[in-house]
């Protein structure tokens, strides 16, 4: 048992899971770390300090044993970060129904299900949720149909749980990371800068050109905006929608072709 608060992280082993895990443990927090695969969990548990338990958000005996593995290990909990998301690109059109199932079982039904098990425990504790969405909940992009749809239903339900038991005790927040350097990110751009012959490197800075912070966001600082809302230090923060996007979504797009070469030019293209 700890004396310590106890948070819940899903989709723990990679980016901003793994790197909310490390703020987290920082910051004083027990932390228990999911994720389908056992590799990665246990590199993030041996650097961190945190808890592996292999477990996939989607499924409900793995979300109850989740819970469960949490309170034999250290008696409570007091945070949870919903940070398992997958992509399956596509417009609405184009969709498959599994590719559709499955975006909404892990970026939605599963963040359901755990807030669903571990309420009671965060009652107890008048603890703090934050849902990890996604600047594209709030700005639709062309052929992210499903994984627009469930991260806006996801930012959602977490305001939801802000207004049902918000009266009890408990918080609940989100944020909406931009273009990060992730593992999963990485892919994306891989394939972005084959398309038009550019390096992974000059991608990120192609894909983030008309962003005014001009680059993307490393996994940790969006990290810290999640170890901050579930601090005391953000105990009157409920209900927020807050971007993480290096300013993003505040951009105007009519004046984007304004400047038409930009995105090249600061892709380090002539």
């Amino acid at each position: 048992m700890s004396n310590r608060p106890v948070a819940i992280v899903t989709g723990g082993g990679t980016g901003i899971g793994s790197a909310a895990a490390g703020a987290l443990r920082a910051q004083g927090w027990e932390v228990v770390i999911s994720g389908r695969r056992a590799e990665p969990l246990q590199r993030i548990a041996e650097a961190t300090g945190a808890f592996p338990v292999v477990a996939d958000a989607c499924l409900q005996q793995d979300v109850s044993r989740l819970v469960e593995s949490a309170l034999a290990r250290f008696g409570s909990v007091s945070g949870l970060v919903l940070n398992a998301g997958i992509v399956r690109p596509g417009s609405a059109g184009e969709l498959s129904n599994e590719d559709w199932d499955a975006m909404i079982g892990t970026n939605l039904t599963g963040p359901f299900r755990l807030i669903r098990e571990a309420m009671p425990h965060l009652l107890d504790t008048n603890g703090a949720i934050v849902g990890v969405s996604s600047a594209a909940a709030l700005r639709a992009t062309a052929g992210t149909a499903g994984y627009s749809a469930t991260k806006a239903g996801l930012a959602m339900l977490v305001q939801s749980i802000a207004v049902d038991y918000g009266p009890r005790g408990v918080r609940a927040n989100v944020v909406c990371p931009g273009w990060t350097r992730t593992e999963m990110a990485d892919m994306e751009m891989k394939e972005y800068g084959a398309e038009l012959g550019l390096s992974s490197d000059d991608a990120y800075k192609a894909a983030t050109s008309f962003v005014p912070a001009r680059r993307p966001a490393e996994a940790a600082e969006v990290a810290d905006v999640i170890a901050w809302l579930l601090s005391d230090k953000a105990s009157y923060v409920n209900a927020a929608v807050i971007p993480v996007d290096g300013g993003m979504i505040s951009v105007d797009p009519g004046g984007l072709a304004l400047s038409p070469g930009d995105s090249l030019k600061h892709a380090g293209q002539p």
